[in-house]
């Protein structure tokens, strides 16, 4: 082949569609017809490191990667490709178990199709060798280009530096910060631009460190917030931002129509009136520029260059009408720079009721540019951080205009020019006499100058047409911005699937995916504010929400920053945590001095809009700062606790749950999350056994599988798989490692063994076991029991119960023993009304068996329960006991109903049961007594389950007591909810398996719900303080 390109053959099995790969690029890059698939807009293919033997990496064959940026794509990315590295197992496991025995089978297309197709009978540094030949298929080479074209993409300089200067040198900078300097004065005025700049400055820096900590799509703040902070604060301030920059819109088009409008009172030539023609040119207006957003983002961007243009030049024209004063101009109150207008207007004239904070708050949307580039940053080839180094230059224009006008234009001017002073007035101190001019006789209601007069900047200029088409290309450039940044916002929100209901307006159109419902939508609120035609009651509105918007950004920084995630590494580097919370909190007061009640507003739908998404639950996982923060105070926290010695008072069950899969026993599970249910820890052990190969897969899907199912139906544990060659291998990993510190269990809970008599002995003795090994280990123990029993998968093995709800309405019918045993396991999901709960402390096991009662009648559907205690006593002292039992109890604090002092535990059971117990152990008896010895012990030794007719004779009490017991249970407690009893304990090496499992059988057989509980002899209960 020619050099740099190399052909494989691949074992077609005789057929001719067998496929050929064809690498390129010097080796770069392998393609071929199973290695190009088609998602969407999305191409999946496959470097040669990943699925070929032929890639010489470091001058060996070998199938390792080497690391490139197309390993670490999303799957849906969309600046490039994403390429699959090798799995572990491709490189580390046998290979008969990765290609699998037998013939070889050519599989369809599909993601790791090229790799299982490879034949070579060359040997390779990984140990991957065949001797297989592959058969010539002919030559089949695939090409492939990056579906990009059409995608409108923006650099820098168009798609932030260009709608950043738009949206500050906006409506504010022309129409109203010349009544600003009126109200404010050249003084306070500097001082408002100061703080807004502050305010964006500080949000700029945490933006642009949000905003280079890995790729940002389209959203802006949303995106920035939502993927820092988690959904639930993304969801509520993405609407709120969205609907800002819908308001905004409406904010510059009447901007745009009070020009217009002044230029018609000019000219004499009013429609209706002077409000009533804001409200129409300002609809006519949002219509065409609707349309000229539907067109496209590439006319939009062409049409922002143009009116950038146009918006240089009017500033331009008025620095150069400055310095032009003529004498038709001073009637209006345009001097030139003099010193006295100067220190005339230095200092606040607030009128109408205005203050500082008021001024500020019409100001502020102004210095909102910071975010103009971020709201459309899926449309962006490259990030935030070049704003900031023009940020300073764009707001030097407002202090260089604030001084300007406030020295050559008064705050009243009448614009008669029969207002000059002809003798010298005595009473006149204002600049307009020193200048020769009294306006006085209109102060209450003077047409012209700073304070009454919004287009003055139109009249200093040297060329007012000239500042008029300013006037349009800010106003209608902020407003095409906004217009184009509330739908990219409101798409990416949808699409997060955030809200449900406003799923319709994800979807986008074209090239370019426009979000044309996003567009109808942005158009019906911006007319309807536009319906209000007042400016300066718009912009706080847009304020308000906007401060809201950048205290959230400032405090991602600091919680990011905070959590200490090693995933947060902003390339950019000029920003502080201490700072970015200056700065939200700064936000935040600015917004209650502004106006208290909107800002109280703003918290209350942005905190509803949390608690709904909160309660919600979207399915996203973004790897927000609230998980890393949360890991992190995990973390520490349980440190710190490993650092404090146990206590009594702080005992709480931890309990160690043998459920294998957490949803085939559900009663089980529910019942012991009753009493652990914000106590203590539970954790679902899952012990897999069989290959071991098989197993592992089974471990991780298992993982994620059974920890999302636990947490759907709202189960507060974990889940703990391990493999193991037999039960009690797997119990023992358990017990040992399973926990974290002090946050491990102490307590291991399993369901009896119902079928003991029909399973293999061997696992009974595995199962009988587990108990003496968690005794040795200091562990509790608690056999659960309910005479249905406990184990309902071979039921959805069979499809007849769903995963979740255990619902069968609409599953075929059940037989009765099934059906009994799907009611059973759902009994503890419900209220448990108005019943008991039997405790029968019969032995000191530390207070467990009685400690768990308690816990449960905590809990809501436990808590109309009653506890009764039962206990053993002597016929000639039931009084004294009871007495002794209940001030003990009373000590304890634990609430009981009554107390029942047994004196006839010792009395022999009925004949019948006795004999019923006989023959129920008859099959696992040894009868060594009728055999030889040496045929005895050796059927003792290959069978140590047995039960031996000494062992028989020597625990004929306990056994007697086990069933005397039995029957004192059905007489007292028949029609209990649940019985907590004491378990009894088998010596280790003393009682077998068969007659321990015998005793359990006997004493818990056919009765209500039953608890067997031996704690580990410790204290779990205390009456000092």
């Amino acid at each position: 082949e020619a050099k740099g390109r190399f052909r494989v053959n691949f074992p077609g099995g005789g057929s001719s569609e067998g496929g050929n790969v064809s690498f390129q690029n010097g080796g770069d890059t392998v393609l071929s017809e199973g290695s190009l698939h088609s998602g969407g807009h999305h191409h999946y293919y496959y470097d040669t490191h990943t699925n070929t033997y032929y890639l010489r990496t470091f001058g060996h064959n070998t199938m390792d990667a080497v690391p490139r940026i197309d390993h670490y794509r999303h799957t849906a990315a969309d600046l490039g490709e994403k390429l699959i590295r090798p799995s572990l197992a491709e490189l580390h496991d046998e290979l008969d178990k990765v290609r699998g025995p037998g013939p070889r089978v050519v599989p369809p297309p599909g993601p790791r199709s090229a790799l299982l197709r490879l034949g070579a009978g060359e040997p390779f540094e990984d140990g991957y060798a065949n001797g297989e030949e592959g058969t010539p298929a002919g030559e089949a080479t695939a090409t492939y280009t990056p579906d990009s074209k059409g995608v409108v993409k923006f650099g820098w300089i168009k798609g932030v530096l260009v709608r950043c200067m738009l949206n500050i040198w906006g409506v504010m900078l022309f129409i109203r910060l010349s009544w600003i300097v009126g109200q404010a004065g050249i003084g306070l005025s500097v001082l408002v631009i100061g703080m807004a700049t502050v305010v964006t400055t500080i949000t700029g820096l945490s933006t642009s460190a949000i905003a280079t900590n890995g790729f940002v799509r389209g959203g802006g703040a949303y995106y920035l917030i939502s993927r820092s902070l988690g959904p639930e604060f993304g969801g509520a301030i993405g609407l709120i931002f969205a609907f800002a920059n819908a308001v905004a819109v409406a904010m510059y088009v009447v901007g745009f129509a009070e020009t217009v409008v002044e230029l018609l009172k000019e000219n004499g030539t009013l429609m209706v009136d002077e409000m009533n023609d804001i409200r129409i040119i300002g609809a006519i207006t949002v219509v065409i520029l609707l349309g000229i957003s539907v067109a496209g983002m590439e006319w939009e961007a062409k049409a922002q260059i143009v009116l950038l243009v146009i918006l240089i030049l009017a500033i331009g024209d008025f620095v150069i009408g400055t310095f032009i004063p003529l004498d038709s101009k001073k009637p209006k109150g345009f001097f030139g720079y003099k010193a006295e207008i100067f220190m005339e207007n230095f200092g606040p004239d607030f009128r109408q009721e205005e203050t500082f904070f008021s001024v500020f708050a019409i100001f502020f949307p102004a210095a909102t540019g910071i975010l103009a580039g971020a709201n459309i940053s899926g449309d962006l080839e490259l990030n935030l951080i070049c704003v900031l180094k023009f940020r300073f230059s764009l707001l030097m224009t407002f202090f260089m205009i604030v001084s300007t006008l406030g020295s050559c234009v008064v705050r009243d001017a009448t614009g008669n020019i029969n207002n000059t002073i002809v003798t010298e007035l005595t009473n006149c101190t204002t600049a307009a006499c020193k200048l020769n001019y009294d306006f006085s006789s209109c102060q209450a209601g003077c047409q012209y100058g700073l304070m009454n007069n919004f287009q003055v900047m139109s009249m200093v200029s040297g060329f007012a047409p000239l500042i008029s088409a300013g006037i349009f290309s800010a106003t209608l450039s902020s407003a095409l911005a906004s217009l184009v940044s509330a739908p990219k916002i409101f798409q990416a929100l949808c699409k997060d699937n955030i809200y449900p209901g406003f799923q319709m307006f994800a979807k986008g159109y074209g090239k370019n995916n426009e979000p044309l419902r996003g567009y109808l939508l942005t158009f019906l609120i911006a007319l309807g504010f536009i319906l209000i035609a007042e400016l300066n009651v718009i912009a706080p509105i847009i304020s308000n929400f906007f401060l809201a918007s950048y205290a959230l950004i400032n405090f991602s920084v600091f919680h990011a920053s905070l959590a200490k995630s090693p995933g947060w590494r902003p390339a950019f580097k000029y920003y502080n945590m201490w700072i970015s919370l200056v700065g939200a909190i700064l936000c935040c007061i600015v917004m209650f001095v502004i106006n208290w009640w909107a800002a109280l507003l703003t918290y209350v739908i942005v905190l509803g809009l949390y608690i709904y998404v909160t309660y919600k639950k979207p399915d996203v996982n973004w790897g927000s700062s609230t998980q890393a923060l949360t890991y992190l105070n995990a973390l520490q926290h349980s440190i710190r606790l490993s650092g404090v010695e146990d206590h009594v008072k702080n005992f709480r069950p931890q309990c160690l749950i043998m459920t294998g899969a957490p949803n085939a026993r559900p009663a089980l599970l529910h019942l012991v999350h009753a009493f652990t249910k914000n106590v203590g820890l539970m954790i679902c052990g899952h012990i897999h056994m069989g290959p071991r190969r098989q197993a592992m897969k089974e471990l991780s899907t298992d993982l994620a599988k059974y920890q999302r199912w636990l947490i759907k139906n709202k189960m507060k544990a974990f889940y703990a798989p391990v493999h193991a060659e037999d039960l009690r291998d797997g119990g023992q990993y358990l017990m040992q490692a399973a926990g974290l510190g002090r946050m491990r269990p102490n307590t291991l809970v399993v369901g009896f063994k119902k079928n003991w008599r029909q399973v293999d002995m061997r696992d009974v003795e595995t199962y009988i076991n587990l108990f003496h090994d968690a005794f040795d280990i200091q562990y509790g123990v608690v056999v659960i029991r309910l005479k249905e029993g406990l184990d309902i998968s071979h039921l959805q093995g069979q499809g007849k119960i769903c995963f979740v709800s255990y619902d069968t309405k609409s599953q075929s019918p059940l037989n009765l023993a099934d059906q009994r045993l799907l009611d059973a396991s759902t009994q503890f999901q419900k209220k448990q009304g108005k019943s008991n709960i039997d405790v029968w402390w019969l032995f000191d096991d530390g207070g467990l068996t009685l400690l768990i009662p308690y816990l449960l009648t905590t809990k809501k559907k436990w808590k109309d329960c009653k506890i009764r205690v039962f206990i053993g006593g002597k016929i000639n002292r039931i009084d004294h006991d009871r007495r002794a039992m209940a001030t003990l109890l009373s000590k304890f604090r634990i609430d009981f109903s009554d107390i029942m002092v047994l004196g006839d535990i010792n009395t022999k059971p009925k004949k019948e049961n006795i004999a019923g117990f006989e023959e129920m152990i008859e099959p696992f008896r040894l009868h060594e007594d009728d055999k030889e010895q040496e045929v005895a012990d050796k059927m003792k030794e290959d069978e140590p389950w047995r039960i031996t007719d000494n062992e028989l004779e020597l625990y004929k009490t306990k056994t007697y007591r086990q069933i005397r017991l039995n029957e004192l249970l059905k007489e007292h407690s028949s029609t209990a909810n649940i019985i907590v009893m004491s378990l009894p304990v088998a010596r280790k090496g003393a009682v077998s398996s068969a007659l321990y499992m015998a005793w359990l059988e006997a004493l818990s057989k056919d009765l209500p719900p039953i608890l067997l509980v031996r704690g580990n002899h410790q204290s779990v209960l205390t009456f000092y303080s």
